[in-house]
């Protein structure tokens, strides 16, 4: 699940960083790259930014361990 993690937040920050552009400069990246927004590599890309950020929204519940904002340890480690 931690490899999963890993690609999903480098995926959400490349979809991130494409937003930002088109915000600021009218610039497009990922459409750049792929020489239009409909091209089949521009819509694999979307689609996988956007499976990314839903796993990054469900991982936690699914792990059981909820949203942690820091990392603390758990009682049981303490003991």
């Amino acid at each position: 699940m931690v490899i999963a993690n890993i690609i999903s937040y480098v995926l959400v920050l490349i979809g991130a960083l494409n937003w930002g552009l088109y915000g600021m400069f009218d610039f497009n990246f990922v459409s750049w790259v792929f020489r239009g927004p409909r091209t089949v590599g521009s819509i694999i890309i979307y689609v996988l930014i956007t499976l990314a950020a839903v796993w990054l929204i469900i991982s936690p519940i699914i792990s059981g361990n909820g949203l942690r904002l820091n990392v603390r340890k758990q009682e049981s480690e303490v003991k």
